[in-house]
């Protein structure tokens, strides 16, 4: 890392929403915030989400004993929420304490499921940034607030996408002027009359996914997920006064390049879950182009950015400005390449099964439109079905076979 940007961040007060896959050891405190009702469970997933990680352990074996401890001292776990006013913290000497001390506010919490439950995704990525806003605009020492967004908030559109700001009540498609205030409103009034209609659970979580995606696509935006992140770049656009504003717009999210090693990944969160299901057997067909560009960005490279914007721009006031963080235009993989390497990997190091036998994969099919893909589905999956009758399928439904798919790894 730069010199220049280690000495800056030596001796400051940090507030990071979400937890980090990194801790600063030259810092004064990191306050980490985390969703959780008190200060037990918050040191418990402090506990299990950070400190147990591959990612510490490294740290651990950098500083030793000792030095770790001192680090650990600086991190102050905090029970809270986004969707909140003040972030749900109650101790009025804590928020007190944080507003004189706290420099520095990075939101990296959002919700990241495409199809979202509107209610959920209003609060969490759309109002959830606001609130993060005006309690960073109540540090008297407040030098930038960096806010992790994501380069989807563009929509499809092809070419070069400029790194812009997005202006209140603009959309993708000028379909009419999106009003944030009028889509709360929406949400609230049809939360409510399926509440009198007395809808079940899943069917309330049903109609607010559906409203989502619906208003999603009436305003140009493909799911619930970026359109509720727009939203919530435009309100801190719109209401960040003289804060400096860093917006990072990173593109899918992959495991480390580098630090502190190569191919750590949590969880399978976009293209991950296609290549695991893949080599697990699950997937036989592929619906892309073949052509089509992949940008994929390890987010060892996410974090570089987001310590670099930090340093850079802390403390110019007045300033906004938006980053992304991607690799299609330097370093760019197209869908063919990504299944080329997805077959050769699981073909030398396949799998394992539940009975213990490697999962033998073929490469797979890949269907560039969409007659090629209902041809194929009506070919392998409907006309075997038609041919079958009544009493195959009573059989299957009443004496399945064993599932074949192994766990997940």
């Amino acid at each position: 890392m730069d010199s220049k940007c280690v000495q800056f961040f030596q001796n400051k007060t940090i507030l990071v929403t979400g937890v980090p896959g990194f801790l600063a050891k030259d810092v004064k405190r990191l306050y980490l915030l985390l969703r959780s009702t008190d200060n037990e469970s918050a040191m418990e997933r402090f506990r299990t989400e950070v400190l147990e990680k591959d990612l510490f352990r490294v740290l651990r074996n950098d500083l030793g004993d000792a030095n770790l401890k001192i680090v650990l001292k600086k991190v102050v776990p905090i029970p809270g929420d986004i969707s909140v006013v003040n972030l749900g913290l109650k101790d009025s000497d804590l928020l007190q304490h944080m507003w004189n001390e706290i420099e520095i506010i990075v939101n990296v919490a959002a919700t990241t499921n495409f199809d979202e439950r509107y209610d959920v995704g209003l609060s969490i990525n759309t109002f959830g940034p606001l609130n993060v806003l005006n309690f960073a605009k109540k540090c008297v020492k407040g030098q930038l607030l960096l806010h992790v967004s994501t380069a989807y908030v563009c929509g499809e559109k092809p070419g070069i996408l400029p790194e812009k700001t997005f202006k209140m009540g603009e959309t993708l498609n000028s379909n009419g002027k999106l009003v944030i205030e009028t889509e709360m409103e929406l949400m609230k009034q049809k939360l409510k009359e399926l509440q009198k209609q007395e809808c079940s659970e899943e069917e309330i979580a049903q109609s607010m996914k559906d409203l989502g995606m619906s208003r999603a696509t009436l305003h140009g935006w493909p799911n619930t997920y970026v359109f509720t992140k727009s939203m919530g770049e435009m309100l801190l656009g719109n209401h960040r006064e003289n804060l400096p504003l860093v917006i990072i717009r990173p593109t899918m999210i992959t495991s480390t390049f580098s630090e502190p090693f190569p191919g750590w990944i949590e969880g399978l969160r976009t293209i991950d879950s296609v290549i695991v299901a893949y080599g697990k057997g699950r997937l036989k067909c592929f619906l892309a182009d073949s052509n089509s560009v992949l940008d994929l960005i390890p987010v060892d490279m996410v974090a570089n950015a987001m310590v670099m914007a930090v340093a850079i721009h802390a403390g110019k006031s007045g300033s906004q400005d938006v980053y992304h963080v991607g690799s299609s235009c330097k370093n760019p993989i197209t869908f063919g390449q990504l299944h080329d390497l997805a077959a050769r990997y699981f073909t030398k190091s396949p799998l394992v099964g539940r009975d213990g036998s490697p999962i033998i994969v073929s490469k797979g099919t890949i269907l560039s439109t969409m007659s090629q893909f209902s041809f194929y589905m009506t070919l392998r999956y409907k006309l075997p079905l038609q041919a079958w009758d009544g009493s195959d399928i009573r059989a299957i439904l009443r004496y399945p076979d064993p599932d074949p798919y192994p766990a997940d790894p």
